[in-house]
């Protein structure tokens, strides 16, 4: 039993709000009952005279309790137990010649395939048919790289025919498999690079549309950066009309209201673009948290992957992960610099407040 005041005071707190962050960190038995719980437990409250706090289930266990039947204090916590499921199920796919159907890693689980299908997404923000394709999509590229055909790379990853392979693969790829194979060779990327008032920007595009615009100090670490993606593809410099382009993107920047207006070519995994296409919604002097994110693109549990989508992003600003932060409002890390972060919310923020200022002075001249 713990003696501390101090602890009792906090473990107290913990217990009344049944908050499950304290899971793990103590459990409480008590003596009418002669079971331990964890404190995130519902069962009915204990008068406080009855209960007694505890390090661990084995200190529990050695003053005489049993574990709760409700709880289960002395297994890991249940959202651990369901991300093990979860990460055994990835494995399914991950290994498996054919991807498994729904009811068949329902059965491996030992749960429903509603609630197999739900508790997947929550956890790992896609469904398990859209994680079978990504993983896919992820063998195709790794075959592509040390195959000696395209036809060999597509069996390889585990495809059973070409033909369902190249149905999806300008989404997953980008462009044909074997372009991809060529390290992009015979697309065409057209690009420039300026300066904006957030230093120097990067814009490409491919027929499609925007599909990089990237922010830094240096010119030619941009252009590095868009040579180690595509190594073999054409890049084009600009000419008068991707100039006008160009300058549409910078007026982005400046003005981020005219995003949507912009052709993008957005390429990533199902679970990116979900982020992704969740970012665009927020509006122009608005911040989110990346667990509201999470909960917007009905993956609750997935904050650290929203986070990585955003880190993912190569639209600057036209893809608005700079309007993410922390819950606690710090602004965390960013892409393209935390002061360049800083400076687009500033500048929205600003802008927003400005409008609704005329806005009342306005009201306020009328008679």
């Amino acid at each position: 039993m713990l003696h501390h005041a101090d602890s009792d005071t906090a473990r107290w707190t913990a217990l009344r709000a049944r908050d499950a962050r304290a899971d793990g960190t103590f459990v409480y038995s008590v003596k009418t009952t002669g079971v331990y719980c964890r404190p995130s437990c519902a069962s009915r409250a204990a008068r406080p005279e009855n209960v007694a706090f505890h390090a661990t289930p084995a200190a529990a266990e050695r003053a005489g309790f049993r574990a709760c039947k409700r709880c289960k204090p002395d297994q890991a916590p249940l959202a651990e137990r369901q991300a093990a499921q979860i990460a055994a199920l990835c494995r399914m796919i991950e290994t498996a010649d054919q991807v498994p159907t729904l009811d068949e890693l329902a059965t491996r689980a030992g749960m429903s395939a509603f609630h197999t299908h739900r508790l997947f997404k929550s956890i790992t923000g896609v469904t398990p048919r859209a994680y079978a394709t990504a993983h896919r999509a992820r063998r195709v590229r790794g075959e592509l790289a040390k195959r000696a055909t395209v036809t060999e790379a597509i069996y390889g990853a585990g495809y059973n025919s070409s033909a369902r392979f190249y149905e999806a693969a300008n989404g997953v790829l980008g462009m044909t498999p074997t372009a991809y194979r060529a390290g992009g060779r015979g697309a065409e990327i057209r690009f420039a690079i300026g300066q904006c008032s957030l230093g120097a920007i990067l814009v490409a595009a491919t027929e499609r549309g925007v599909c990089a615009i990237l922010l830094g100090d240096e010119p030619e670490a941009l252009a590095h950066d868009l040579e180690r993606k595509f190594p073999s593809a054409r890049l084009v410099g600009a000419d008068a009309g991707f100039e006008q382009l160009v300058a549409r993107v910078v007026g982005l920047v400046e003005q981020p209201q005219l995003g949507s207006e912009l052709p993008l070519d957005i390429r990533g995994t199902a679970f990116q673009q979900r982020v992704w296409k969740a970012l665009r919604r927020i509006p122009a002097g608005k911040t989110v948290s990346y667990r509201d994110i999470a909960r917007r693109i009905g993956a609750p549990r997935a904050v650290r992957a929203v986070a990585q989508a955003c880190a993912a992003n190569a639209l600057a600003v036209a893809i608005p992960c700079h309007r993410v932060v922390r819950t606690d409002g710090d602004l965390s890390g960013y892409r393209w610099g935390v002061e360049r972060k800083r400076e687009l919310l500033d500048r929205e923020a600003g802008r927003e407040a400005g409008r609704e200022a005329g806005r009342e002075a306005g009201r306020g001249a009328q008679p």
